[in-house]
Order: structure tokens, then C-alpha cells, then sequence
């Protein structure tokens, strides 16, 4: 018989299960056992039974070992209690001082917006300690009534005192004079809010037709089959990359690897490192490759301006280019199969008028976190639903920067890359589609890359995301009149890069904590629950296997509204981090299957001469300064870790005060929607989401 798990319980009651077994030994020199009896321990820990009259001293001696054992465990419990209370304050003001080291001397990104939540977070907690006081005086009232808001003022002989006095005038005050701008911003919300919400369900209703019907772009026939005499094009592949020394490798292998006539495509690797150590790494896969028989070109610029749009309008300078047809840019995360270019390039043909073909993006480390898979969850939504629908039935949407194949003259006739924005790829996008060209997305046509897996490397691509396409906007609005392409206005700009940060920010994180504090214009509650859940599971149907994270979907895009609402008025004013770039920390994920190439790359250790032997004699690389590995290592006083996100944080208490408020109302959906919300931006602000650094 297989023994038994006996389980410790912390109210010290030995619990019993089972029935007790009697076994019976004919031999007269063993006497009878019961196997789960009260001698079985004495017995297997090697003690001879006892009689009856010892028994019981042995027992109350057991008994306070046993009570002293279970006060060494609590004592440790409490120890290790106390240790965490401790290491918690010195450990969030470590945060606070990497992130104030972070944001330097000067005024950080979003001071003003942190200035007006540390404002509401004041007059919040005044307001609370009025209620509170008010209700412990027994001042409280019954929540308004939605239809009839009108202020009831007790009668004369109810009043107690001036301070009763005073909060009945605040009560009066407020009614009359808080409540009609509250509601009026509320309502403007409300209708942005439905405006939107409309134009997601048209855009799930269209995508729900393209499969329905079948609609995608199709080739006539196979171009490559035996016998069809297909003529391959000039195809000209860029690399750009900066400072990415986890993934410049396996991107640059995925594109060597790419099925297509050697003499039919040359590759660019346009490097803007910064880092000699890494420039030399990169060169040193290029030699490779290039003594392989692979045509692949390595480019540095000395003045590295314009960031991504300054060094792709280098690349496309050389003389050598004219002799392409077609420019296939992939980032330094991103790895095309092999027959990426025989899906893509042969949608040209007979299309003169097609100015991109783009393709989708797969994301190789979609499970890796919580940040992950609700990053995905948007993705997929941009994907499948955005730019399918926009493709099929306008011709148009944005570039996305990367995976896409562009017919070179479709960019020298719109203009070329330009450095006046971060958004170059939305930049060319729009400029092309005023100029007549159009576009088709490859939904099946899949490309592997990364999504962030830190929330600060998130936080700062979803800044540049949004302050760009502001800016951009600014610069092409008199083109986009003059062209009278409305849909540009409307669709593009307007209703998906300005209407959705600056509602979600006003209405859940200003509005929705304000009217707990001024309940006269308290908002409906399909506002702040039916519609907003609605709208993610729409989200959420191009990712099912995502619909468990529908919740904190939920509550993290609301959290991501601060970022996204501060990125949309620095763009659309053109402050200082309007023009700010900032390149994703990648981790090096080569395939789902292979988690672990990090970290073998970083059990590599190849010094600077072993990289000057791997390339050939006449390489240029010779000439570098191998005195750099020679000279002492600065110590890295800001090391990578975790930060504290003020802005979160002040939010987090505002929600959570505003939250205390709804409690006095009874107000049940509004009390348990900031409370969840209050704890979102509270798990952000501490940076609890997402990778954690040690």
C-alpha cells in the first residue's frame, strides 16, 4: 500500500481521513498495530510504544514541541513580514530616484499633464475628507435622482450649526455651478465615445463580409510554375537598424535566405550604430554572408540625422538604385520566410497604378507576458480587421515601416523619405495616396517579429506612435484639403489618432472620478461598462484564444490613455517629445520554439581582433582603434530596471479616492469599475506588468 499525503494544517488540528486499518500478525511475538492509530508516528520515527500511564506525559511533552514549532513558523512568517515592509519603501524609492535620474535635471516628458492629475489628486482628497466628515455627522443624503437633479435644501430648523451651513452652500454650489461643465464635457465625450464605438463595429461588420465572401488580392495562376517564362524584376532589400545588437543576426540570415536569382536582388544593411563594438559584429555577418555568394552591401553614415527617414533617403541615393524596380524593407526584428518575395513582388504585374504591397506581421513572443498577449490582442485587431478592410475596399492605409514591398517609383514620385516627422512610414503613406497609388495588404502573408516586452520599451513606442502621426498631421492638413480627400481628415487623422486618446483620457480618468465627487452629473452606466466591454470583445474576436484577457484589456488600454493622450498633444502642438525617437529594446526571440537564443548570445564573448580576422584583409575594419577594448569600463551607473511611472501613480490614487467616494453613494458598477481601474494604473505605475528586471 502506497503511503499516504499527510498535509500540515495551520489551525493545528490533526484532520483524518480515511478508516483505520487493523492488521492482525499470527505470529504471538508481534502484537496488533492500527496502521493509522496514535503510535504509527512514535513507530515510524523509531520509538518503542508506550504504556497507557507514560503515554500520557510523553503527550503533553509532544504537544509543546508542537506549539513550539508552530511559533518558530509564525515567528518566521512575521520575520519575513517585516523584512518585506521594510525593503518595500527603499525599494519604491530606489525607483523613484532611477526614474528621476531617467528624466534628468530638467522638466520630464508630460510635466504639465502630471502637474494638472497631482491638482485633481489634491482637490479629491479634500473633497473625500468633506464627505467623510459630512457623513460622519450624519449629513448624508440620498444619491440625485438622474431625471430630476434638482437640489432638495433641507428646511431651516434641520440645520445644525455653521459647518452644516457651509456644506449645504458647497452642496448648492456645486449643483449649480460644477455639475453644467461637467456634463457638458461629459456629453461631448459620450458622443466621440459612440462615434467611434460605431466606427469599430462598421469596420468588424466589413471584415465579417471580406470573409464571408472570400476577398482578398489573388494571382491569376502561378508566375513561378515550369514553362511560364516569368521574368524576375530588380529587387532591392533594406535592413535598417540601430544600436540592436540581439537581433541584427537572424534578421540578416532570414534575408540572405530569401528564394529569388542571386543577380536579381542585392541587400542593404543600413547600420546607424552608435557603438563601434556592434558596427563590427554587424560587419562581420555581412563578410560572411558576402563570401557565401550573397549579394549584401554594408552602409554607415558618418551624420546620423533623421533617424529611420534619413538613413532609409541615404540608402536610396546610390547611384546604384536606378537599376531597382522594387525596395523590400524589413527591420532588425523582423525574419521573411523564404518565399516572401515570390508572394509579394508578383502582384505588380498588371497593376501599374499599385504603389505597396504590405504584409502582416506574427509576433514570435506573443505568450511571454501579460504585456504580450494584450499587445497582441491590439495588433491582431490592426491587422485583421484595420488594414484588411481599408485595403479592400479604399486602396488605402499605413504603411506599417517594415515587411512591405514599395515600387521605387511610387516613392521618388511622391517625394521620397523625409525627416520632418517620426512616422516616416505614415509620412510616405499619405503622400502616395495623394498622388494616385495604391495599396494592398497580404493578410496571409506573415512575417515574424517582436512586440516589446517591457512596459517601458512599450511606453516609449506607443509615444512616438502617437505624437507622430499629430505632428504629421499638421504638416500634410493643406495637401489633404487641397487634394479634397475628406476620408483622410476624418477616418485616418481625426477619428483613430486623436478622437480615441483624448476621450478615453478625459471621459475614465477625469470625468468618471469627478462626478463620484460631484454626483449631480454622474455618468449612465452603459457608458462606463456596457459599451466599453462590447467594444473589446469586438477587439478581441480577430484573437479568440485571447478572450480570457478581455477584462484586463479592458482596464490596461484605459491605463495606456495617459501615455496616448500626453504622445497626441505633444504631436498636435509640436512639443519638445513631438520629435523624440527612441529605438524598441528588442530580446532576440529567433521563433517560438527557440526562447533561449538570448541568452546563448550572450554567452558569446568575441573580442575585437577575433572579428578583425573573421573579415578579409582589405576590410576597413583593420583601421579601427583597437585600443577601445584595451581602456578601462566605465561603470554603468543607470542600469536597466524597473521605474516608477508618476503619472500612473497619481492617477491610481485619484481612481482610488474617487472609488471611497462611490461607496458613501452606494453606486455599484461605478465603485468596482474604479477600484479595478484604480488598481490597473496602480500595477503600471510600479511597473508590475510586463518584464521584470532584477
Amino acid at each position: 500500500m502506497a503511503p499516504g499525503l499527510r498535509l500540515a494544517y495551520p489551525w493545528g488540528r490533526d484532520v483524518r481521513r480515511g478508516t483505520p486499518v487493523v492488521v492482525t500478525m499470527e505470529n504471538p511475538n508481534y502484537s496488533v498495530v492500527e496502521i493509522d492509530g496514535p503510535e504509527a508516528e512514535a513507530l515510524r520515527a523509531g520509538v518503542p510504544p508506550m504504556d497507557k500511564g507514560r503515554g500520557r506525559g510523553r503527550s503533553a511533552k509532544q504537544f509543546t514541541w508542537v506549539l513550539l514549532l508552530r511559533a518558530h513558523r509564525a515567528a518566521g512568517c512575521l520575520a519575513s513580514l517585516a523584512a518585506v515592509t521594510w525593503a518595500l519603501p527603499s525599494a519604491v524609492a530606489k525607483r523613484f530616484r532611477r526614474a528621476a535620474a531617467a528624466e534628468g535635471v530638467g522638466r520630464g516628458r508630460g510635466w504639465l499633464l502630471y502637474r494638472f492629475i497631482k491638482v485633481l489628486l489634491a482637490l479629491s482628497l479634500l473633497a473625500l475628507t468633506v464627505e467623510l466628515a459630512a457623513y460622519w455627522k450624519g449629513w448624508h443624503f440620498q444619491r440625485p435622482n438622474l431625471t430630476m437633479p434638482e437640489f432638495h435644501v433641507p428646511e431651516v430648523e434641520d440645520i445644525q450649526g455653521w459647518l452644516h451651513t457651509a456644506y449645504l452652500a458647497w452642496m448648492s454650489f456645486r449643483a449649480d455651478y460644477i455639475r453644467r461643465p461637467i456634463e457638458f464635457l461629459s456629453k461631448v465625450c459620450i458622443l466621440l465615445f459612440v462615434v467611434q464605438s460605431l466606427d469599430r463595429l462598421v469596420l468588424c461588420i466589413a471584415c465579417f463580409w471580406i470573409k464571408l465572401k472570400k476577398i482578398k488580392p489573388r494571382l491569376e495562376g502561378d508566375p513561378f510554375r515550369e514553362g511560364s517564362g516569368y521574368l524576375h524584376p530588380m529587387v532591392l532589400v533594406q535592413i535598417p537598424m540601430c544600436n540592436e545588437k540581439e537581433v541584427y543576426e537572424q534578421s540578416i540570415s532570414a534575408v540572405c535566405q530569401l528564394d529569388w536569382p542571386r543577380d536579381k536582388f542585392l541587400i542593404q544593411v543600413l547600420d546607424d550604430s552608435s557603438d563601434e563594438s556592434i558596427q563590427m559584429l554587424i560587419k562581420a555577418e555581412v563578410s560572411k554572408w558576402n563570401q557565401q555568394g550573397v549579394n549584401i552591401v554594408y552602409r554607415h553614415r558618418v551624420l546620423r540625422t533623421g533617424y529611420k527617414a534619413g538613413n532609409l533617403n541615404s540608402a536610396m541615393s546610390c547611384d546604384y538604385v536606378k537599376n531597382f524596380e522594387f525596395v523590400a524593407i524589413f527591420d532588425a526584428d523582423f525574419q521573411p520566410s523564404t518565399d516572401f518575395l515570390k508572394k509579394t513582388i508578383p502582384h505588380f504585374d498588371g497593376n501599374p497604378e499599385l504603389g505597396l504591397v504590405q504584409a502582416r506581421w506574427s509576433f514570435v513572443n506573443k505568450d511571454e507576458n501579460l504585456l504580450t498577449r494584450l499587445q497582441n490582442i491590439n495588433l491582431c485587431f490592426h491587422f485583421e480587421v484595420e488594414q484588411q478592410v481599408n485595403g479592400v475596399f479604399l486602396n488605402f492605409f499605413g504603411f506599417n515601416g517594415t515587411a512591405g514591398v514599395w515600387r521605387i517609383q511610387a516613392l521618388e514620385e511622391s517625394g521620397g523619405w523625409l525627416e520632418r516627422t517620426t512616422v516616416e512610414d505614415m509620412d510616405i503613406a499619405v503622400r502616395a495616396h495623394l498622388n494616385g497609388w495604391k495599396f494592398i495588404f497580404l493578410n496571409d502573408v506573415k512575417v515574424l517579429c517582436e512586440v516589446p516586452e517591457s512596459y517601458e520599451a512599450y511606453r516609449k513606442q506607443q509615444h512616438r506612435w502617437h505624437s507622430g502621426p499629430m505632428h504629421l498631421f499638421r504638416l500634410c492638413f493643406p495637401d489633404i484639403i487641397t487634394a479634397k480627400k475628406a476620408n483622410l481628415i476624418l477616418l485616418f487623422f481625426l477619428l483613430r489618432k486623436l478622437i480615441l486618446p483624448f476621450y478615453s483620457f478625459t471621459l475614465f480618468c477625469v470625468i468618471l472620478p469627478l462626478t463620484m465627487f460631484v454626483p449631480e452629473a454622474e455618468l449612465p452606466v452603459w457608458v462606463i461598462c456596457y459599451v466599453p466591454i462590447c467594444m473589446s470583445f469586438l477587439n478581441i474576436l480577430p484573437s479568440p484564444r485571447s478572450f480570457p484577457f478581455i477584462v484586463p484589456y479592458l482596464l490596461f488600454e484605459n491605463t495606456m490613455s495617459v501615455t496616448k493622450f500626453n504622445a497626441m498633444v505633444s504631436g498636435l502642438f509640436k512639443l519638445g517629445s513631438s520629435y523624440e525617437w527612441v529605438v524598441t529594446k528588442k530580446s532576440g526571440r529567433s521563433s517560438e520554439l527557440d526562447l533561449l537564443t538570448s541568452e546563448e548570445k550572450n554567452r558569446k564573448c568575441t573580442t575585437l581582433p577575433q572579428l578583425q580576422n573573421q573579415l578579409p584583409e582589405n576590410s576597413e575594419l583593420v583601421e579601427i582603434n583597437v585600443r577601445k577594448e584595451q581602456r578601462e569600463k566605465v561603470p554603468n551607473d543607470a542600469k536597466r530596471g524597473n521605474k516608477i511611472y508618476k503619472k500612473e501613480l497619481a492617477l491610481s490614487l485619484l481612481l482610488l479616492t474617487a472609488a471611497t467616494r462611490s461607496l458613501l453613494s452606494a453606486q455599484g458598477i461605478h465603485f468596482y469599475f474604479l477600484l479595478f481601474q484604480g488598481m490597473s494604473f496602480l500595477a503600471v505605475g510600479l511597473d508590475l506588468i510586463g518584464e521584470q528586471i532584477s
